[in-house]
């Protein structure tokens, strides 16, 4: 089976992480930055973070522009300070952008490659430039 054309993966992984495409002339959406402890897959939704404080964050405007089949966020991505233990201090796993501040829907998983991350009280996570990739391919 065929993959997807270059420009048409460029113009999803722009429009995923709320990017202006070319193709694709819907306006992007919000993208919502939140953290798992059970990194999602296809078929299972995961477990997203929950307590002390943690809130997902608005990732617009902090993503590069796509090349070859991915696309990292070119900003540094900062979440606030928690105000107790997130999950009971388990790892963080997983990202996943969602389109939504609460709720929403998952549009995009990936994994995260510092697992040593944990919520505990007074922890703000902090992303440096490229440590989030989203992958088309």
């Amino acid at each position: 089976m065929a993959g997807l054309p270059d420009a048409v993966e460029i113009d999803l992984l722009k429009q995923l992480t709320g990017q202006a495409t070319t193709i694709f002339t819907t306006t992007p959406y919000t993208p919502w930055l939140g953290l798992f402890t059970v990194a999602p897959t296809d078929a299972t939704a995961g477990t997203e973070a929950t307590g002390g404080g943690y809130a997902r964050i608005n990732t617009a405007g902090l993503w590069g522009t796509p090349a070859a089949g991915q696309v990292q966020n070119s900003s540094a991505v900062t979440l606030a300070a928690f105000t107790g233990a997130v999950s009971a201090g388990a790892a963080f796993v997983a990202f996943g952008l969602f389109t939504a501040a609460t709720a929403g829907t998952l549009i995009v998983p990936g994994p995260l490659t510092d697992l040593t991350k944990t919520g505990g009280n007074g922890d703000q996570i902090v992303f440096a430039i490229g440590d989030l990739t989203v992958t088309a391919d």
